[in-house]
């Protein structure tokens, strides 16, 4: 099974590879040009459940864009998103050092939700995925918070962090998916597959 990745994501491509998928990655333009289509700004009143749906269903839909106007081989896109639920608002990816260090104090002894919506589209059909996990920080001092930043790892994270780096010291308990708050369920990812009639193993 071979499928397209519509994500830049470093941690999505390695998740995939651990469970055996083979894939080639459709990437969107960002910066200055990005793509319109994939703007992951939130929707005035916009909730974090409809919010993370949205922007995975629209990456796999303009991935599938891409396939088709590229006349490449026809394969299931596979995309994702993945945002930060704390006290009914999502938090993104932060814009500056500054801005990682305020998400950080805000969750530090806190608990927050992850959601990563997981969307594919294959031969007219589109399926749909939500994996929600709860984290819960421990105390992080300004200091820890400070070297964590210097560190550069949390700015291309949603909240301002990355589970699988040097924050796995924050986290004092987790319920759901480790693989989810990396930004892609594995299980259930693999479960989405089947569905389309793919087997991952």
């Amino acid at each position: 099974m071979r499928l397209y990745l519509a994500s830049r994501s470093p941690r999505r491509r390695e998740l995939l590879h651990q469970i055996g998928i083979d894939f080639d990655t459709v990437v969107f333009r960002d910066g200055l040009r990005a793509d319109s289509e994939t703007d992951e700004t939130p929707m005035p009143g916009e909730n974090p459940v409809s919010y993370v749906e949205r922007v995975a269903r629209a990456k796999a839909i303009h991935g599938l864009k891409i396939v088709e106007e590229r006349r490449l081989p026809m394969r299931p896109v596979l995309s994702a998103d993945t945002t930060l639920e704390f006290e009914g608002e999502i938090i993104g990816k932060p814009v500056d050092m500054a801005d990682a260090a305020a998400i950080l104090r805000r969750l530090s002894g806190r608990t927050h939700r992850v959601l990563t919506g997981v969307a594919i589209d294959h031969q007219g059909r589109s399926e749909y995925l939500l994996s929600t996990s709860e984290v819960r920080f421990r105390h992080i001092d300004d200091e820890e918070i400070r070297h964590y930043v210097m560190s550069g790892e949390p700015m291309d994270k949603a909240g301002a962090y990355g589970i699988q780096g040097r924050a796995g010291m924050f986290v004092e308990h987790l319920s759901g998916s480790y693989t989810g708050v990396m930004g892609l369920p594995v299980c259930e990812t693999g479960e989405l597959l089947k569905r389309l009639g793919f087997r991952p193993l």
